[in-house]
C-alpha cells in the first residue's frame, strides 16, 4: 500500500497541468517531463518542457512519439522514414545555476510578454522543439501523428562519490555522473532537494566506511553466461514531487536487496545483498525477553511463483518480465499457481532483475519467521542486518541459526526492541550464469516505416589485444543474412562533459552462430568510459533505429588472476569431475578446463565452455572424456579472458 513511484510508460507522456509537480531522477532513464510552454504563431508550435528540478549530466536521445531521431548539427532532426523532414528543431539545458532562455521561442513570442529572455529555467533541466507546418498535401506524411510529441533518454543527477577525494560534499560542481545504488541512496538522503535532507556529516560520515565497502559491492563484477561481466547493483530511475521521498528510497534499495538502518546517534547504515560476517551480530539468550516464530506459512499466504518486473531500454524503456521463479510441487500440492511480482522497475538490466528476484524468491520460500522482543543489551543486533542466535535454552530448535533482521523498532515495554526476523537461506549468495540468467526477455518487433528490425544487445565486453583495447558486442540474430550490423561508439565525455563524436565501423562478414552474431571493432581509446550502440542496413542501405545505448570502460586488464588451489579430480565411466577452489584475486572471473592423454600442457586440449564463478568460490564441473589414463590443467581467467597459471591435476584413470 506504499506510494509508488509512477511507472517507466507514464514519464514517456509530457505532463500537461497547470501546477505540475517538481521531477526529479537518477541513472539513465527516458521521460518527458511537464510542459512549460505549448503555443503556436502562425505556422510555428513551439514547446518547452521541464524534466528535472535539478542539474543533470546529459541529454543522449530523442524521440518525437515513438519515433526516435537523431539531430543534425544545426539541431534539426533526421528520422530514416522521411517524417518530420526538416521542419522540427530540438534542443535542451542540463540545469545550470543560471541557464540560458531558448532563442526560438524567445524570438516569436517575446514581443507579447509571453516567453522572453527571463524565461530560463535556472536550475531546471529542460528540452525545446519547434515545429513548423508544410504544405497540406506533405502535412500528413510529415506529421501523421499530429504535433510531435518529445521525449528523451538523458543522464540525470550528479552525485557526491565519498570514494574519490576529488569530489567535495561542500561543491557539486566536483560531483559525477553514476548508476551506483549505494551513491544514490546516500545522495537521496543528504543532498536530494526532493529527499530527506539530512546533514551528511551525522548520517553518512560516522560510518563512511560502512557506506565505501557497499558502494564497492554495488560496483563488483559478476560473470555472464555469455562472458563477461557486469556491475552487481546499478540503479536508474525517476519520480514526482506528489509522492514522499519515502517512494523513492524504496525503490533505489529494491535495486540492490539493500537494508537501512537508522543508529541512535542519526547515522544511517546500508547493507546490500551479499551475505558478510563482519554485518552479522550475535543474540544470546540472556538478550532476548520474548519471541514469537512460526515453522509454516498459512496458505493466504504461501508464494509459488515469483514474476521479476524492471524496466527494459530495449523495449523502450517499458516495463517487462524476466523469466520466473516457481516451486512445481508446490503448485500441485496448492492445487493453483500463487503467483506474486517482484517490482525492479528502477533496475534496467535482465540479469540484476533475475538475481534480486532470486534471493526474493529463497526468502519466500523460507518457512521460520518471526518476532524476537531484545533488551537493550542486544542493541548492536537492532544495527545488523544479519543475526545469529547462540539460544540453546530459549530456541533450541534455531540455536546456530542464522536469521534476518528484516525490520526492527523501539518498543520499550517489550524490553528494548522488537525484531522481525526470517531464517537467511543458506545459498541466497549461490549464482550460477549458466542456469540462473535464464533467457533474455524477448524485444517484440515495432512497425517501422524502414521495415528494418532493431537490434537486441546480448553483451557489450572489454577485450584485451596486444595492449591495445577492443570492444565486443555480441547481438541476438534477427535471422536475416540480408541485414548488416554496424556498431557506432564515442567518448562518453569528450570534454565539459560533452560526449565526442560517434564512429561507425560495418560489418558486411559478421558471423552468425547459435542464435547471435558476434563482433568486435577495432582499436578504441584505452581506460575511456565508451557509449557503444548496434544498428542493422538492409540492403538498400536503410538503417533501423540504433539499439539503446552501453556504457563501458575500455580498460585493458592485463593482469592475469593467481592460480587455483585445492585442485582434485573424480572419475567415473567416462567422465571426469574437476574439482578446484577460486584463488581471492580481485580480477578472477572464472576458469578453463584443459586435458591431455600425456603430461604435457602445451598440447592439451580445451574444455569449454569456461566456468564462471567469484573469488574464493569451490567449483565442480563433469566433463566427458574417453577411457584411459588421463591429464588436467585447472586455468583462473580474468573477465577478459586472460589466462594465469595453469594447476596440473596429476593423473587419473577413466573407467
Amino acid at each position: 500500500m506504499a506510494p509508488k513511484p509512477p511507472k517507466p510508460e507514464q514519464m514517456k507522456i509530457p505532463l500537461q497541468q497547470p501546477i505540475p509537480y517538481r521531477i526529479w531522477g537518477v541513472g539513465r532513464v527516458r521521460l518527458a517531463g511537464s510542459m512549460m510552454l505549448w503555443e503556436s504563431t502562425g505556422v510555428n508550435l513551439h514547446c518547452v518542457q521541464a524534466i528535472a528540478g535539478h542539474r543533470i549530466k546529459s541529454v543522449n536521445r530523442y524521440w518525437l512519439h515513438d519515433d526516435e531521431v537523431t539531430l543534425r548539427s544545426n539541431s534539426v532532426v533526421y528520422h530514416p522514414s522521411g517524417r518530420y523532414e526538416v521542419n522540427v528543431g530540438i534542443y535542451h539545458r542540463l540545469g545550470l545555476p543560471v541557464e540560458t532562455p531558448y532563442p526560438a521561442p524567445v524570438g516569436e513570442l517575446s514581443a507579447s510578454g509571453l516567453w522572453t529572455n527571463d524565461h530560463r529555467g535556472d536550475g531546471q533541466a529542460s528540452v525545446s522543439f519547434w515545429a513548423s507546418a508544410g504544405p497540406a498535401k506533405y502535412q500528413r506524411s510529415w506529421f501523421p501523428y499530429g504535433p510531435p510529441m518529445l521525449s528523451v533518454e538523458a543522464d540525470l543527477a550528479l552525485c557526491w562519490d565519498f570514494r574519490d577525494p576529488s569530489q567535495n560534499p561542500n561543491d557539486p560542481t566536483t560531483w559525477k555522473w553514476t548508476r551506483n545504488s549505494a551513491i544514490i541512496i546516500a545522495w537521496h538522503l543528504c543532498f536530494n532537494e526532493f529527499g530527506y535532507g539530512l546533514d551528511y556529516r551525522k548520517a553518512l560520515l560516522p560510518v563512511l566506511d560502512l557506506w565505501k565497502e557497499e558502494a564497492d559491492i554495488c560496483n563488483e563484477a559478476v560473470p555472464l553466461a555469455a562472458g563477461g561481466t557486469e556491475p552487481r547493483y546499478q540503479c536508474n530511475g525517476t519520480d514526482t514531487t506528489e509522492n514522499g521521498p519515502k517512494a523513492g528510497l524504496n525503490a533505489m534499495l529494491a535495486t540492490c536487496d539493500g537494508h537501512l538502518v537508522q543508529r541512535g546517534d542519526g547515522a544511517r547504515i546500508l547493507t546490500v545483498g551479499k551475505f558478510r560476517e563482519s554485518r552479522c551480530a550475535v543474540l544470546t539468550d540472556k538478550d532476548i525477553v520474548g519471541h514469537s516464530i512460526q515453522y509454516d506459512v498459512l496458505f493466504e499466504e504461501e508464494c509459488n511463483r515469483l514474476v521479476p518486473k524492471f524496466t527494459y531500454p530495449a523495449t523502450a524503456y517499458a516495463t517487462a518480465d524476466t523469466d520466473f521463479f516457481e516451486d512445481a510441487e508446490a503448485q500441485l500440492d496448492a492445487g493453483r499457481v500463487l503467483s506474486e511480482e517482484a517490482n525492479y522497475r528502477w533496475c534496467h538490466r535482465w540479469r540484476q532483475a533475475r538475481r534480486l528476484g532470486k534471493r526474493d524468491w529463497l526468502r519466500l520460500r523460507e518457512r521460520v519467521k518471526g518476532t524476537l522482543d531484545v533488551r537493550l543489551s542486544g542493541i548492536n543486533s537492532v544495527y545488523a542486518r544479519w543475526v545469529r542466535l547462540e539460544t540453546p535454552q530459549r530456541l533450541p530448535r534455531l540455536s546456530g541459526q542464522l536469521l534476518e533482521n528484516r525490520r526492527s523498532v523501539i518498543a520499550l515495554a517489550r524490553g528494548g526492541f522488537t525484531m522481525d526476523v526470517i531464517r537467511h537461506p543458506a545459498n541466497i549468495d549461490a549464482w550460477v550464469p549458466e542456469v540462473d540468467e535464464g533467457q533474455q526477455p524477448p524485444v517484440p518487433l515495432a512497425p517501422a516505416i524502414s521495415r528494418v528490425v532493431t537490434p537486441v544487445l546480448n553483451l557489450v565486453q572489454a577485450q584485451s589485444s596486444n595492449g591495445s583495447v577492443l570492444v565486443r558486442v555480441v547481438v541476438v540474430d534477427p535471422q536475416d543474412a540480408s541485414l548488416t550490423p554496424v556498431i557506432r561508439y564515442r567518448v562518453a565525455d569528450g570534454g565539459g562533459g560533452v560526449p565526442g563524436s560517434w564512429i561507425e565501423q560495418q560489418y558486411q562478414d559478421a558471423v552468425r552462430s547459435g542464435g547471435y552474431i558476434n563482433l568486435t571493432t577495432g582499436t578504441v581509446p584505452a581506460d575511456t568510459l565508451l557509449q557503444v550502440g548496434v544498428a542493422f542496413i538492409s540492403s538498400a542501405g536503410t538503417y533501423s533505429d540504433f539499439s539503446p545505448t552501453e556504457d563501458i570502460r575500455s580498460t585493458a586488464d592485463t593482469v592475469a588472476p593467481d592460480a587455483a588451489s585445492s585442485v582434485s579430480v573424480t572419475t567415473a565411466s567416462g567422465a571426469a569431475t574437476f574439482n578446484w577452489v577460486a584463488p581471492n584475486s580481485g580480477n578472477y572471473a572464472g576458469a578453463k578446463i584443459y586435458w591431455n592423454t600425456v603430461n604435457n600442457f602445451a598440447t592439451a586440449s580445451y574444455l569449454g565452455p569456461p566456468k564462471y564463478g567469484s573469488a574464493g568460490s569451490s567449483n565442480a564441473v563433469t566433463k566427458s572424456i574417453s577411457a584411459g589414463i588421463r591429464y588436467g590443467w585447472i586455468v583462473s581467467i580474468n573477465g577478459l579472458g586472460m589466462e594465469g597459471a595453469p594447476v596440473a591435476t596429476g593423473a587419473f584413470t577413466v573407467s
